[in-house]
């Protein structure tokens, strides 16, 4: 059932793609926010009890009526686990971003380029070169692929089955809006969020990290992610990228990024680390780099679907 879902779900992507702002991700959005301005007291605990009210309010129903449908036949939890997987897998959900960027770099319009790539990333690329906004454009496009494709896929195979993706597609937004956001930086509220979403992203960031070094240049992938992974800020999104970006024989990432884990700022210090990325493997981001992208996330949806297929089966059989 798991894997006719996905399927099903893939095809009516491709013709009708839920929309980043539609009813249901807005009802999120401003429940989340009424929960924080409810919750927030200004001690972390309070962070974990919103955290625990949003999860119960939106993963136990989906459950519970997951098992309810159970009773009444195999047809109607089918359709409950399309619905839900809709809801929660978005392979679709910014690739329209993805591919415009790509088709203005290819056009030489770095101004409709950057644009794009504002709206999509809610950064200031105003300075940014074509290759700038290549490497940005990949990184976004490898993080947001594994948060919104392959975690789904692990937590869907999970015994609760849809409401595994609820569960992780909720626990992302909230370590996402809770912490990322300026008035939420000097917060502790959203600590603990960013902390659960840590450990339930854990495993799968490591098998998407697998995927890629497995469809792409496994000896420069794993070369990388042992090597820079934990250079950057965050190590989730530095075990997908150095991954990544060693699948591809693109080096991504910024001396900045490769430096975050240092603790001594000496100049001399930062200019060896800044030097490391020439150690890297691959060459630097250029156009050439978002059809690769396209290409490295394609084949790992594939084997993401043949590893399904084959659990399906021996599920089926045994």
């Amino acid at each position: 059932m798991t894997l006719f879902s996905i399927l099903c779900v893939l095809l009516l992507e491709q013709f009708r793609p839920l929309r980043a702002d539609n009813p249901v991700y807005g009802w999120i959005r401003h429940f989340a926010a009424r929960v924080e301005r409810s919750f927030n007291a200004g001690h972390p605990e309070h962070g974990r009890l919103g955290w625990l009210v949003m999860m119960s309010l939106l993963v136990m129903p989906t459950l519970l009526i997951h098992w309810l449908l159970a009773l009444v036949g195999p047809v109607a939890q089918l359709v409950w686990t399309l619905i839900v997987v809709y809801l929660t897998l978005g392979f679709r959900h910014y690739s329209n971003y993805f591919t415009s960027i790509q088709l203005a770099l290819n056009n030489g319009d770095l101004a409709q380029a950057r644009s794009l790539l504002a709206e999509w990333t809610k950064q200031d690329v105003r300075d940014m070169d074509a290759q700038e906004i290549s490497r940005l454009a990949v990184e976004n496009a490898l993080v947001t692929t594994h948060r919104h494709v392959f975690g789904v896929f692990f937590w869907l195979l999970m015994p609760f089955g849809p409401a595994g993706a609820v569960f992780y597609r909720v626990a992302e937004y909230l370590a996402r809006c809770w912490s990322e956001p300026e008035h939420m930086k000097q917060e502790v509220f959203g600590s603990f969020a960013a902390k659960a979403f840590y450990w339930i992203d854990w495993l799968p960031a490591r098998l998407t990290a697998i995927a890629f070094a497995i469809v792409g240049n496994f000896e420069d992938a794993v070369y990388a992610w042992r090597n820079f992974a934990q250079r950057w800020s965050s190590e989730t999104d530095g075990i997908i990228l150095s991954a990544g970006g060693g699948a591809m024989g693109v080096r991504l990432g910024t001396p900045a990024e490769y430096a975050a884990k240092m603790t001594l700022p000496d100049p001399a210090v930062m200019e060896a680390t800044a030097n490391d990325a020439d150690v890297l493997p691959g060459e630097e981001p250029s156009l050439r780099a978002l059809q690769s992208t396209v290409g490295l996330i394609w084949r790992a949806l594939l084997l993401w679907i043949l590893l399904i297929m084959l659990l399906s089966i021996a599920a089926w059989l045994g």
